[in-house]
């Protein structure tokens, strides 16, 4: 599928403003809001259900969390920032093992965070490490009891490390404050944002063996001691334990008393702030959602945030045209937000053509998806009234220009723009391998890559984009041009030419195909490679 390609749409878009399809856009709404279920991405089942943690597999027996770890660490990410001079922020700094080494910053946690982010968003254009840091902070938060939180998209990779900034628990009353107003808080949020984060997880002995001495239980084989007696859970606990009394928190009742900040903290108000928070879980809540968002929106000068991403209330998904023969396989999903298959009833899909005809077929249920703990669902139905993997057949020459749903006899177009779908170019389903060859450590792969283009139409440039990182884990795009044939081979019936390319790469190399159309820039987004073309015949 060709989708128009404004790569870095930043900031002034509103979230009700927001349609498909849009590149980046759908990239970070897909990775914020299909947490669980059909189509969800594989970040959350690293925090569903809530005792997973990298130190003790699913069924955790460590005392720790992924979680508590991927909040604290999009915290101390973001505690580098200096409000004065713009430095510093949510920015994946944190990534980088100096940064990693700094006495502010021990324990493995960190490291641990990045393992699943660094695995799956990578090599991902769109999404880049600090915003799947802070989406990564969100899904903990919000499948593990806690609000949803606003969230906006565009933050920037750091290149190099930040400077020091994050508070230690030694430090005195003072230099919190100062810590705290330095990254833009006042004291009375430093103590609402400690205790939103202390509602997660605890203190490690081996990362604090002044504060917790070492001990090893069947339930807590790493000798963690926790902030409150729900450790996997979002609620009001610390404070209703710190104000009862009853508490075990090590930053409040620790045997020593220098290292106590959580004490010193939440006193420093004479506790109205903690009694507020212990009266009322509702307050708790929403200060903390408003705090997280701040937080994790907390950024260096000069970055652009997005408004926040509302979840589409109708999304395409995984659409893709494929030209075969004079047939064109339309491919995809579609997501009805907040909907289940019974609430969804009867879904249609339209498309119109570029002969002016609209046709429609009805689509079968493909699966359920869910987010926030399953607060939120969502049904999905395929582009095929059997099968969710299936295609629809398009008379190729008649083509496609636009979707819209009808839905429970509600027609979903998005207002009435339609969700454009752009069949100017295409992957031909006769790209084909040549020819492969292996040795000991590594396999190679040449394929020909097979490019149908819409015959007059005003294609200027066509092109392959491969995708590698720089070497502090930034996404590289790099173009390589397909060129234009001499004599074009046109499909019959089809309307369209092709246009071919020999790649070599290896197993893991994949593409997108990109072009620029009447002075605009499109991409594919179907990832493809090589490895897994057919053989020639």
């Amino acid at each position: 599928m060709l989708i128009l390609f404004p790569l870095l749409l930043a900031g002034s878009l509103r979230a009700e403003a927001y349609l498909w399809p849009s590149p980046k856009l759908d990239a970070l709404e897909s990775a914020r809001f299909d947490q669980d279920g059909f189509n969800s991405g594989l970040l959350p089942a690293f925090v569903i259900p809530c005792t997973n943690s990298l130190a003790g597999g699913p069924e955790d027996q460590s005392g720790r969390s992924n979680a508590a770890d991927w909040i604290r660490t999009a915290y101390h990410d973001m505690a580098t920032h200096n409000a004065t001079d713009g430095t510093g922020g949510l920015d994946a700094s944190i990534r980088f093992a100096a940064e990693q080494a700094r006495p502010e910053n021990v324990g493995d946690g960190f490291s641990n965070t990045f393992i699943p982010i660094l695995g799956f968003f990578a090599t991902n254009r769109y999404v880049g490490l600090a915003d799947a840091l802070a989406i990564a902070a969100v899904l903990a938060i919000e499948n593990c009891g806690g609000p949803e939180i606003a969230f906006r998209g565009g933050r920037v990779d750091a290149s190099v490390p930040d400077a020091p900034g994050v508070p230690e628990p030694q430090q005195d009353l003072d230099s919190h404050i100062a810590s705290f107003a330095r990254q833009g808080f006042t004291s009375t949020e430093m103590i609402a944002l400690v205790a939103c984060g202390h509602t997660f997880g605890g203190v490690q002995h081996s990362a604090f063996p002044n504060i917790v001495n070492d001990f090893n239980t069947t339930d807590d084989s790493e000798g963690v001691l926790h902030f409150d007696t729900t450790p996997i859970t979002f609620d009001n606990n610390v404070a209703t334990e710190y104000i009862s009394g009853t508490t075990q928190n090590p930053l409040v009742v620790g045997c020593n008393d220098t290292t106590n900040s959580d004490k010193r903290i939440f006193g420093s108000d004479g506790n109205a702030t903690m009694r507020s928070f212990a009266a009322s879980p509702a307050l708790f809540s929403s200060t903390c959602a408003n705090l997280f968002a701040r937080m994790i929106d907390t950024v260096p000068a000069g970055v652009q945030l997005t408004d926040v991403i509302a979840a589409l209330p109708v999304k395409p998904a995984n659409v893709e045209l494929v030209l075969a023969g004079d047939r064109i396989q339309l491919f995809g999903q579609v997501r009805l937000w907040n909907q289940t298959e019974s609430s969804a009833g009867t879904v249609l899909m339209r498309w119109d053509d570029r002969l002016g005809n609209t046709t429609s077929t009805s689509l079968g249920f493909a699966g359920a998806g869910a987010a926030m703990g399953g607060k939120l669902t969502s049904a999905w139905y395929g582009f095929n009234a059997t099968d969710s993997t299936g295609f629809i057949s398009l008379d190729a020459a008649a083509g496609i220009e636009r979707l819209s749903f009808v839905v429970n006899g509600r027609v979903e177009d998005q207002s009435g723009v339609g969700f454009s779908v752009q069949d100017v170019y295409m992957f031909s389903a006769t790209s084909c391998l040549l020819s492969s060859s292996s040795t000991s450590s590594s396999e190679s792969f040449t394929g020909r890559l097979d490019v149908a283009v819409r015959a007059g139409a005003n294609l200027t440039r066509l092109y392959i984009e491969t995708l590698s990182q720089d070497d502090v884990n930034r996404v590289i795009v790099t173009e390589t041009d397909i060129p234009s044939p001499v004599q074009p081979q046109v499909v019959e019936g089809s309307g369209y030419e092709m246009w071919s390319l020999n790649i070599t790469g290896g197993e893991q190399m994949v593409f997108n195909i990109g072009a620029e159309i009447g002075g605009q820039r499109f991409s594919t987004t179907q990832l493809r490679g090589v490895a897994q073309f057919p053989a020639c015949t």
